[in-house]
């Protein structure tokens, strides 16, 4: 499933919905994305994640879809948030349901990895000395190289 919301998500809520009512889940694991205060050595007093809607649901569609062709999942969560988030604000949720743990880690491992690097969002940092757009990171890259 996948949702891309301006509104904050309920992660007790979530993952309880996720597996609710199938007993072949052996394990569900997560990832939670939050803001941070500090880019390098900069302050950040908020984050604006912009996308395209429509374009950004497809990419995350596909990018869910490559994680269920790969591992034996039973279900899986995509939650992603745009608008202005401060520090300590959730911003994505990954959650991955499978009969055996180890699916389930890679897989959500694998989502996240992905999501940073082919997922179209723009992230806008306001910092103390004005704002600034988030550059790519060769560190996001090289993450997301292993799973091909």
């Amino acid at each position: 499933m996948i949702r891309v919301q301006k509104e904050d998500f309920d992660l007790g809520e979530e993952l309880r919905a996720l597996g609710a009512g199938n007993h072949n889940i052996g394990g569900i694991t997560n990832f939670v994305g939050l803001v941070r205060d500090m880019a390098g050595d900069e302050h950040v007093g908020a984050m604006t994640l912009e996308h395209y809607p429509g374009m950004t649901e497809k990419m995350l569609e596909k990018i869910e879809a490559e994680a269920n062709e790969r591992w034996p999942l039973e279900a899986s969560l995509i939650i992603h948030r745009y608008g202005r988030m401060e520090p300590g604000e959730q911003i994505v949720l990954v959650a991955c349901a499978s009969p055996h743990r180890e699916a389930a880690f890679e897989a959500c491992h694998f989502l996240i990895d992905w999501l940073k690097t082919k997922a179209p969002f723009w992230k806008l940092e306001e910092k103390d000395g004005g704002a600034s757009w988030v550059n790519a990171r060769a560190s996001d890259d090289a993450a997301a190289a292993k799973w091909r």
